[in-house]
C-alpha cells in the first residue's frame, strides 16, 4: 500500500449514525476517512447496537439539543476548525436543522478566514439527504422540508433516485425526467454539485459495462457480479446554473448490503478534495510553463548582460473558489466531480466483490455451528446473512486507497 495519503492534510466533521457492531454510518465513514489520511471528528446522531437491517436493535437517537450541545462543546475548546463536513442520517427535522446550523457556522467562519487571506481553501459540505429509498420514506414527514431548506447551503448532495425525486418534485421515469430533476435541483437550490447514487432505470446510450481483469475479479478473492446494472449520474453546474451531466454505468452484486451509501459519501469527501488539488496542480504547472522571458538584443561590442523581462500569470486556485466550481470552459469529463466518482465506484466495486466472496462461506459456517439448516429458523438465518453482508474494510485498505478504475464516465 502506498504510504502517502491521497489528500493533503484535511480535517473533517462527520455527522451520522453510529453502531456498536457493523459497518454503517459514522462507523464506516470515520474508518474510511482516516484510512485516506483525514483527521476526523465524529458527531454521532444515533447510538445503536447494530444497524436496522437486522430488524432488531437496541439504543437511542440523539436529540437536536444534544447535537447543539456537542457542537458548543467543540467550540468552547477551539476544536471547531474543519476543512470539510460530511452529514448523513439525522433523526428528525429539528436535528436536521441543528446540523444545518453547524454547517452554516463553518461556512461563515471559512468565508471570514478567506477574506483575511488565510490559505487552505474553502470549506466544503457534502450532504447526504437520507430520507428513504425505493419509493418509501423512512423518516418523519417533516424531515423532507427540513432538507429542502438546507440544500442551498451545501456544496455537494448525494441523494439516491427516490430522494432526488423528493427534493426536485420530479418523478424520475426515464433519461429525460432524470435530466429534468437535476436541472431543477441546480436551478431551485443553486446546489453546485449533484451525484444521484443509484439510478436503476435504463439511460440513453448506456452500454453493458465490460469487466476487466483486476483485484476485484480475482477468483481467490471475489465472485463475478450479477447481470443487473445500475448507474451513478452527476452534474457540476455552470455559472448559468445549467447542468454538466455525466453517467457511470456499472454492474451490481446480488444481495443487500447496508452501509454502501455511507461508504460512498465518505469516499466522495476525500476523492473530491483530491481531484480539486490535482486540478490546481495542473493549472499551476500550465501557468509556470507559460511564464515568458524576453531579452533585449545587445549592441555590437556591448559586454553588459541584456535585461530580462519576466511575465507571470496570476491564477486562481480551484480550492479557493466557492464550492470548488470549475470554470464553464472545463469539459464535462475533466470535472473534479467526474474524476472523484470514478475512483469512488472503483473502491466500492472492489470492496463489495471481496465481501461477496466471503459471504457464502461465512453463512455456511454459522449455520453449521447452530446445528445445520434444519435447526436454523428464518429469523436466525436472516441475522446470520445480515452479519455476513457487513462490508469488509479492515483487511482491504488497498481497495480504498489504490483502486483500479474499470468503469468510466460518459457524457449525457
Amino acid at each position: 500500500m502506498g504510504l502517502e495519503p491521497p489528500v493533503p492534510e484535511t480535517s473533517v466533521l462527520a455527522v451520522a449514525s453510529h453502531v456498536v457492531s457493523g459497518n454503517v454510518g459514522n462507523k464506516i465513514a470515520v474508518f474510511t476517512l482516516q484510512s485516506m489520511g483525514c483527521e476526523v471528528a465524529a458527531l454521532n446522531t444515533v447510538q445503536f447496537s447494530n444497524h436496522t437491517g437486522y430488524r432488531q436493535w437496541k439504543g437511542a437517537r440523539v436529540s437536536a439539543q444534544e447535537i447543539t450541545d456537542l457542537w458548543d462543546g467543540l467550540k468552547q475548546s477551539y476544536l471547531d476548525d474543519f476543512d470539510m463536513m460530511l452529514s448523513g442520517y439525522v433523526p428528525g427535522a429539528a436535528a436536521v436543522e441543528a446540523v444545518g446550523n453547524i454547517a452554516k457556522e463553518l461556512r461563515a467562519k471559512s468565508t471570514a478566514a478567506s477574506g483575511k487571506g488565510r490559505a487552505g481553501g474553502r470549506f466544503f459540505w457534502v450532504l447526504d439527504p437520507v430520507m428513504g429509498d425505493n419509493g418509501k420514506i423512512y423518516v418523519a414527514e417533516d424531515v423532507v422540508p427540513a432538507y429542502r431548506g438546507l440544500v442551498p447551503y451545501a456544496d455537494l448532495i448525494l441523494p439516491n433516485q427516490f430522494e432526488a425525486e423528493l427534493l426536485s418534485d420530479v418523478k424520475i421515469t426515464d433519461s429525460a425526467s432524470l435530466e429534468q430533476a437535476i436541472h431543477v435541483l441546480h436551478e431551485r437550490y443553486q446546489i453546485p454539485h449533484i451525484v444521484i447514487t443509484s439510478v436503476s432505470l435504463p439511460l440513453k446510450g448506456s452500454q453493458t459495462p465490460s469487466v476487466a481483469n483486476s483485484r476485484a475479479q480475482s477468483p481467490v478473492q471475489s465472485v463475478p457480479p450479477s447481470t443487473k446494472t445500475m448507474s451513478v449520474v452527476g452534474s457540476s453546474m455552470t455559472s448559468a446554473l445549467k447542468p454538466r451531466l455525466f453517467k457511470i454505468h456499472f454492474p451490481v452484486f446480488d444481495g443487500y448490503f447496508s452501509g454502501t451509501g455511507d461508504m460512498f459519501a465518505a469516499l466522495m469527501v476525500t476523492r473530491m478534495r483530491e481531484a480539486v488539488y490535482q486540478a490546481d496542480s495542473a493549472t499551476s504547472s500550465s501557468a509556470a510553463s507559460s511564464t515568458s522571458s524576453s531579452a533585449a538584443t545587445p549592441s555590437p561590442g556591448d559586454k553588459t548582460p541584456p535585461p530580462t523581462t519576466t511575465t507571470t500569470t496570476t491564477t486562481t486556485l480551484l480550492r479557493d473558489t466557492p464550492s470548488w466550481l470549475s470554470p464553464d470552459s472545463v469539459d464535462v469529463l475533466d470535472l473534479p466531480l467526474v474524476k472523484a466518482a470514478e475512483k469512488v465506484l472503483a473502491s466500492m466495486h472492489e470492496v463489495l466483490a471481496r465481501t461477496c466472496a466471503s459471504m457464502v462461506g461465512e453463512v455456511e459456517r454459522a449455520v453449521a455451528a447452530r446445528g445445520g439448516p434444519d435447526k436454523v429458523d428464518a429469523q436466525t438465518l436472516h441475522l446470520v446473512r445480515s452479519r455476513a453482508a457487513e462490508l469488509r474494510l479492515a483487511r482491504n485498505l488497498e481497495c480504498l486507497r489504490n483502486p483500479e478504475i474499470e468503469y468510466r464516465a460518459e457524457k449525457m
